[in-house]
């Protein structure tokens, strides 16, 4: 290749560089990772064709840019790849068998663990397991169970080994489960998970680093080019590095340094004493965005202002006392690094508003963008438009709302469900919002979202239609709305010269898709920095 060729050109129906007032472009060429040029003219680049220059002559595909999931859990997605595949059950002899499986490969006395992206309204018993059921499965091991990232329920063994019994103190913010008989079930959330996840042992590093190359490939091979992972450990972002370096990893991750769990601002601390070799941001695919804090529960525990429609006597539940998130968000944003804090029910949304505002005035001068709220899910009019005031982005995920509506109206009732991740108020109001699928709760993918949030539609109908947005507002909540999220509007989240090559291409126009039809639509290639991450001949 001439020092003025291309590595990459593609010549197509329609190229959405995404620059406001653009027309759509019918070519772009690829040099050194970066978006050399464009044109209006399928054959206005191919003066930039060398030898060495790989041509796409696609007349009717679409490129769009690559889309960024900013808020998911590859970490969770790559131990799940090789975990026991619970998510494929439909009814719990179906659940307890795929663990006998595992069971019966197993040494006795290894720990077996399951798939997160389940959820028990989809057996046929429409419940979790017992600890007494999965003892059925196996008596000779300790078996985990996780559901999204609040919930597990573990067997008698697990509950043994960690010393949990019916006198067991239940730790602030968290859940031991309890029978109807008042017998342990074996079920923890939130704040109580650690007393067993503690026990359980890191996986081989070469395992771990296999199942981030198989989920970052899974997710690449959606569209989506760049992941905002929530809750990562300093044991994970080690694992991170090692898929870097091994060149494991098949799209580019922004990891949340996970503060799940704690309570006081001095576990804070020692968390960004190890940070501090995280610094250097210089890697484009890999880098630490930030420290992730909890405030509330999730679909069983968010903190609403208004008791749940199940239980008259609950509404849920804060994990940290407001004057002591403050004092541990000051910790972290004194330290040059951003926040992200889970906020799910009214109440939790109110508090951390509250919280922020109290940062924002103790800490004159913070850049725009440091204090970010994840999910907002019940943010009603009031609290969006004070979010808007002080400067706050939010991350929403229809794909939670799609696959978690029938739970969750178990416990809200129909009328808080259909106001969750109100989109359309969030746009109108000037918010910076952006998208993603908060995975393993919800499935990504880059038109599944996009589907999501344009029809409002769940597993159970059409929720809340006054919030759906158009085509074009959801791709720009998962580009360049996502890019500034990041701090990398410069670099992504459009197709113009000198930006990276993250880009994906379509064998129709998604925008001209029926609805049915885009929710499954998948890229025939994947580019993440002019490398070919997924798609035919990709590696």
């Amino acid at each position: 290749m001439t020092d003025d060729g291309a590595g990459l050109l593609i010549r197509a129906a329609a190229v959405h560089t995404l620059v406001p007032g653009q027309a759509p472009q019918r070519a772009v060429a690829v040099r050194g990772g970066r978006i050399a040029a464009v044109s209006a003219d399928p054959r206005g680049l191919d003066h930039l064709v060398s030898a060495g220059t790989q041509v796409h002559d696609l007349p009717g595909a679409t490129v769009l840019p690559a889309f960024d999931d900013t808020h998911t859990h590859l970490i969770f997605a790559a131990l799940g790849a090789q975990d026991v595949p619970v998510h494929l059950a439909r009814t719990i002899p179906e659940f307890l068998e795929l663990i006998r499986q595992r069971a019966a490969v197993t040494p006795a006395g290894e720990w077996i663990r399951t798939t997160t992206n389940w959820q028990e309204l989809n057996l046929a018993e429409r419940r979790m397991p017992t600890a007494a059921e999965l003892d059925q499965a196996t008596d000779r091991h300790p078996v985990l169970v996780k559901r999204g990232g609040h919930n597990d329920v573990v067997n008698s063994y697990a509950l043994r080994l960690a010393g949990i019994t019916e006198a067991t103190p239940v730790p602030p913010g968290g859940t031991i489960g309890r029978g109807s008989d008042g017998r342990l079930n074996g079920r923890l959330i939130d704040n109580a998970l650690h007393l067993v996840e503690h026990l359980v042992p890191a996986a081989d590093r070469t395992q771990r680093i296999e199942g981030l190359r198989l989920a970052s490939r899974d997710y690449a091979a959606t569209g989506i080019g760049t992941v905002r992972d929530c809750a990562v450990t300093p044991e994970d972002y080690a694992v991170l590095l090692a898929a870097r370096a091994a060149g494991a990893l098949h799209t580019r991750v922004r990891a949340l340094v996970s503060a799940l769990g704690f309570t006081r601002a001095a576990q804070v601390e020692d968390l960004l004493d190890v940070m501090e070799e995280w610094r250097d941001g210089s890697d484009p695919w890999l880098s630490v965005w930030g420290v992730k804090f909890g405030l509330d529960g999730g679909l069983e525990a968010g903190a609403t202002e208004e008791p749940y429609a199940c239980d008259h006597s609950y509404s849920g539940m804060l994990i940290w006392e407001p004057a002591a998130l403050v004092e541990a968000v000051e910790a972290v944003v004194r330290r040059g690094w951003r926040v992200g804090t889970h906020a799910y029910g009214d109440r939790a949304v109110r508090t951390l508003l509250d919280v922020y505002e109290r940062v924002l005035e103790r800490n004159p001068g913070l850049p725009a963008g440091t204090l970010v709220m994840e999910h907002g899910g019940l943010a009603g009019p009031e609290q969006r438009a004070r979010a808007v005031a002080l400067g706050i982005p939010v991350t929403i995920q229809q794909p939670l709302l799609h696959d978690t509506a029938e739970v969750e109206e178990g416990f809200w009732g129909p009328e808080r469900v259909a106001r969750l991740f109100p989109a359309r108020g969030w746009i109108d109001l000037g918010a910076q919002v952006s998208a993603g699928s908060d995975f393993p709760v919800g499935q990504f993918g880059a038109m599944r979202s996009v589907w999501g949030m344009t029809t409002r539609q769940t597993v159970i109908g059409v929720k809340g239609p006054e919030h759906a947005i158009t085509y074009d507002e959801a791709l720009t909540l998962h580009t360049t709305n996502a890019a500034r999220l990041l701090g990398e509007q410069h670099l992504r989240g459009m197709l113009t010269p000198g930006r990276l090559a993250d880009l994906t291409v379509w064998d129709r126009d998604p925008a001209r898709c029926a609805a049915d039809g885009m929710r499954d639509l998948r890229p025939t290639h994947t580019f993440v920095g002019g490398r070919l991450v997924a798609g035919e001949g990709a590696r």
